[in-house]
């Protein structure tokens, strides 16, 4: 799981367009903490250390606390609209997290041992049809990934969520099949008997 960090925020009255763009003027950018039992509360963050946080990786996988006026929050960032034209960040939003509560969460996908994969090894390419994986996971113990070994997967092979180790307390949001994750593909023209075709 990636460090907790914290987010120093204020409390804020104005809501709508007008108000959220004289924020944005000052260097800050509009939220909102939804959740937990709880009505809505509007905020504003550091626009700066929030660009920050969304583009070192694992925003949305990692639990942050939020401080509005000495009140410490909980939260797990669960969208984020960037500015189409600058890429700055224009509303976030924040979820509360309270206790033991489990959360549907997109965990990025590694993929280990392609050098020593029998199937890349014998001309095959990886072939990924998932990076991330929705999973069910509690809100305190998000993986900051999922590790895939394709040291055993040959060529033409299917590597599906079953072949995936999950922690105990982990579990697929989608549960009615065996989802592909990826396949060392055969490339086109390739003989399995002996080579090229």
């Amino acid at each position: 799981m990636s460090t907790e960090y914290t987010l120093q925020a204020v409390a804020r009255e104005g809501v709508g367009k007008g108000a959220s763009r004289s924020l944005r003027r000052t260097g800050h950018t509009p939220a909102v903490i939804y959740g937990g039992n709880e009505a809505p509360l509007a905020i504003a963050v550091s626009s700066k250390e929030i660009t920050k946080r969304i583009y070192a990786g694992g925003f949305m996988t990692t639990i942050a606390t939020i401080d509005v006026g000495g009140k410490q929050i909980r939260v797990l960032p669960r969208d984020y609209q960037l500015d189409k034209v600058k890429d700055f960040p224009i509303h976030v939003d924040f979820l509360r997290v309270t206790g033991s509560m489990k959360i549907a969460v997109d965990v990025p996908v590694v993929f280990h041992n392609a050098e020593t994969c029998p199937g890349i090894k014998a001309g095959g390419t990886l072939n990924i049809v998932r990076h991330t994986v929705e999973l069910m996971v509690p809100a305190d113990h998000i993986p900051e990934h999922i590790d895939v070994d394709l040291n055993a997967f040959k060529m033409g092979d299917s590597i599906h969520i079953s072949h995936v180790k999950l922690p105990d307390d982990v579990k697929p949001v989608i549960s009615d099949r065996d989802f592909t994750i990826a396949t060392i593909a055969v490339p086109a023209g390739f003989d399995r008997s002996g080579g090229e075709a």
